[in-house]
């Protein structure tokens, strides 16, 4: 046999194994000629998130873009944990905080849907001990479900309203006794239902409602219902299971100019319901998806009209940079452009984390990071968010 011969031959075999690669999906290939924007382009984003870590101080940060449904492009960078030099991927578990908000309001919409409660019920309907806070605005029996989910209650924004630098005061309340036991020094700080304003306590408010008319805790609720159907299989909420401990990011607060770790893990306590979610990236992912709604196959967690109700604006916020915000269901609306976003963010223990997905072309970012104590994180944070807004989903078809 000739030298030409095994030559064909060879390149036909190899050839013949690329597709059978490709046809049963152990060659992922990524389509670029219908990427709504260039590499080039890509690639200044990518520089820019690069050069805000690196001006920020930041060990490790991630960020995912997503267009019709599907993981397009990533950047992952810096350190999931210094000491043993594991870099962050998309496998590493970070905190996601307030983002765990989301996945309370769409709880309470499943409640709602099967009708077990309507949004306009009151809170006191199912934990009267909300009676003993002050409203000197009327009655606490005014104060509705759909108050808590939008932010307007009038109620105070942080869980435990004292401060104080010794270790043992306590990070957040571990126990629904010690939120009640707050409530007769709690004040209704404006007019319930008259505008937005942030706050931790009502999200907890509802957590303990779910319980109440499931009968599961909220995360053993949330995880049977949301986590498992969308098969977030590395999701959980507090502490690291043993198994899952090797992928979990570290969070870093700066003391005398270096990075100090505070640790792989702390307990959000009685505030687990709009703080607790540990996840990585991939199974945000798998949430996000579920959020667009561009799996056809997908469980039904909550229809379409449910999730479109919570997208539909409650209460205006501010008009800032040329982005004008407003808050509806627990998810929060950003407008610039001409065109729409919905999101959240989320910030706790030296972690900010933040989503934002277009419905329409089945756009979306997700975002996180794990530092914090030497910069204006926030201002890192909205830089971040406004130049993605402004390059990323900019030129989605409204």
């Amino acid at each position: 046999m000739n030298l030409n011969l095994l030559v064909a031959m060879s390149l036909l075999r190899n050839y013949t194994f690329i597709l059978l690669l490709i046809l049963t999906g152990s060659l992922t290939m990524k389509a670029s000629a219908q990427d709504s924007f260039s590499q080039t382009e890509w690639d200044k984003l990518e520089q820019h998130f690069s050069d805000k870590l690196r001006d920020f101080d930041v060990v490790g940060g991630a960020l995912l873009y997503m267009e019709n449904g599907e993981e397009n492009r990533s950047i992952f960078q810096g350190y999931a944990d210094m000491e043993t030099e594991r870099r962050v991927d998309e496998h590493t578990i970070f905190h996601w905080a307030s983002i765990t908000k989301t996945f309370t309001a769409v709880a309470i919409m499943q409640l709602r849907d099967r009708g077990l409660l309507t949004l306009d019920d009151a809170l006191t309907v199912y934990l009267p001990e909300l009676r003993t806070i002050h409203n000197p605005y009327g009655s606490m029996d005014e104060i509705t479900i759909r108050m808590a989910l939008n932010h307007s209650t009038g109620l105070r924004n942080s869980t435990w309203p004292w401060g104080g630098d010794k270790e043992w005061h306590p990070f957040e309340p571990m126990e629904w006794s010690q939120l009640v036991a707050m409530f007769p020094y709690t004040e209704v700080e404006f007019e319930p239902g008259t505008k937005h304003s942030y706050s931790n306590p009502a999200i907890i408010f509802l957590g303990k409602i779910i319980e109440q008319l499931s009968g599961d805790s909220w995360e053993s609720y949330v995880d049977k219902q949301i986590l498992k159907p969308l098969e977030m299989h590395h999701a959980y909420f507090n502490h690291t299971p043993p198994h899952l401990l090797p992928r979990r990011s570290n969070s870093y607060q700066f003391v005398d100019d270096e990075p100090v770790a505070r640790g792989f893990d702390f307990h959000t306590g009685i505030t687990t319901s709009n703080g607790g979610l540990n996840a990585p990236i991939s199974d945000m992912v798998k949430y996000v998806q579920f959020l667009l709604g561009v799996k056809d196959d997908s469980p039904q967690i909550l229809s379409r009209s449910s999730l479109k109700e919570m997208w539909r604006e409650e209460l205006e916020i501010e008009e800032r940079n040329g982005i004008r915000s407003s808050v509806g269901l627990s998810f929060f609306l950003e407008e610039f452009d001409g065109m729409q976003v919905i999101g959240h963010t989320g910030t706790q223990f030296s972690y900010y984390s933040w989503f934002y997905i277009h419905p329409e072309t089945g756009r979306a970012v997700i975002s996180v990071i794990n530092t914090d104590g030497k910069h204006d994180m926030f201002r890192f944070r909205d830089e971040i968010i406004e130049y993605t807004f402004k390059n990323l989903f900019s030129t989605a078809d409204s």
